[in-house]
């Protein structure tokens, strides 16, 4: 029997790891560049998008739309951008994703109308939902599966910092150079990514071996990674929902300005970044449940916290709630990932890490919607309190729901095969 993923190894085999040849950190790294760029994308147009509104006299929903069609189109995208990294590796399908990312970035550079900048993104988001699991399946895909926490460890960190990066390069250039300037900084980052593609992760490799269509004991393969799925939904749930609950209410009822209140988002992505490779190590160390456990749990004591009556909810008091927050959501990032790719053969790791980033663009919509739902009735501390002891729930929930399913996750990515 397969021991289970979330249980620790025992010691000798914790002190004997596999040697990672140098070719998979190198693979790890670019791969980790590309889910990078994807997630930047949408951080440094949101900034544009007051920019873009007035250049083509647009009201501020409409200039949404280009946030909303890069993210459906992404979401959609993923799917069969699964299938086909599983059946022709991912080197060709992120470069495919990036040729199609960098023609929509172009596009989106030269547009003389609004129409043409939809239909830019359009082209941005396809290209998207073809390259992130490419890029999350050849992150691994050189790291036995005793490993694959730290490489997710660092991927988490990537993630995390880019988050932080996006909004204020998008500042600058917007300020510096008007709004077009987002897509022209973009497209010499894609391409220069996908001659990187094209050097080190071998586009004609494959991920490996057709699996079987149920595991011996009867279980769909893709069972623990739904599991997984819904893991990282939450996850992006709390932190999207984080985001826009801590920016609105610093902004419309705390009086800061838009740059101090950006402030909070960035200890967050600091705190994120910087657990991610300690939380890797930790994952490949003792499993993923207890990381990932103690992620939900110390989201859940932040976010209590600061729903008690009588907590400061600005100023200097924010920053170790931030801090403990952030680090909670670090210790999940990799944690998730590697329960999902732990659980099916490497020949699913494509459909597997589309399925992951799904759940995350899914989450984080949700996440996004609960938090207005918040304040529909104003921007108050008191809904501020309301919205964080849902949070709380919401993280203990996350908690429970890895105990019950990571604890009995079944190590078959172990076998390549």
């Amino acid at each position: 029997m397969t021991e289970p993923a979330g249980t620790a190894p025992p010691a000798d085999t914790a002190e004997r790891r596999p040697a990672v040849p140098r070719a998979a950190w190198t693979r790890l790294i670019v791969c980790t560049a590309i889910a990078a760029l994807l997630q930047a994308d949408g951080t440094i147009v949101t900034v544009a998008l007051p920019s873009v509104g007035s250049a083509f006299d647009v009201s501020a929903h409409t200039a949404s739309w280009l946030l909303t069609t890069y993210f459906a189109v992404y979401a959609v995208g993923l799917v069969p951008g699964g299938r086909l990294v599983d059946r022709f590796g991912p080197g060709a399908v992120a470069l495919a994703g990036l040729t199609l990312f960098c023609a929509g970035t172009l596009l989106g550079a030269v547009a003389g109308s609004f129409g043409l900048l939809i239909g830019s993104r359009v082209l941005q988001g396809a290209g998207a939902g073809l390259a992130s699991p490419a890029a999350l399946a050849g992150a691994v895909s050189g790291f036995p599966a005793e490993r694959r926490g730290t490489a997710l460890g660092i991927w988490g960190a990537a993630s995390g910092l880019s988050n932080l990066v996006g909004p204020l390069l998008g500042g600058v250039l917007t300020e510096v150079w008007g709004w077009r300037a987002n897509w022209w900084a973009l497209l010499p980052l894609g391409l220069v990514t996908a001659a990187c593609v094209l050097r080190w992760v071998r586009p004609g490799a494959t991920t490996g071996p057709r699996p079987p269509v149920r595991e011996p004991g009867g279980r769909p393969p893709m069972a623990a990674v739904h599991e997984a799925s819904a893991v990282a939904a939450l996850t992006f749930a709390v932190m999207i929902g984080t985001f826009f609950l801590v920016e609105q209410y610093l902004q419309h009822a705390a009086g800061y300005g838009v740059l101090r209140a950006a402030l909070a988002p960035m200890v967050l992505a600091l705190c994120i970044g910087a657990a991610g490779p300690v939380a890797g190590r930790l994952t490949d160390r003792f499993g993923e449940r207890v990381p990932a456990a103690a992620g939900f749990l110390a989201c859940a004591v932040a976010f209590a916290a600061y729903a008690l009556p009588g907590t400061a909810l600005h100023g200097p008091w924010l920053l170790p709630g931030g801090l403990l927050l952030g680090t909670g959501l670090g210790l999940l990032f990799p944690a998730t990932s590697r329960a999902a790719l732990n659980s099916v053969p490497q020949g699913l790791h494509g459909r597997a890490s589309a399925q992951l980033s799904f759940g995350r663009l899914a989450g984080a919509a949700c996440g996004a919607a609960l938090a207005g739902l918040a304040f529909r009735g104003g921007v108050t501390s008191g809904h501020l309190r309301v919205a964080l002891t849902g949070g709380a729930a919401l993280a203990a929930l996350g908690a429970l729901l890895v105990l019950l399913w990571f604890r009995r996750t079944p190590a078959t990515g172990a076998a390549e095969g």
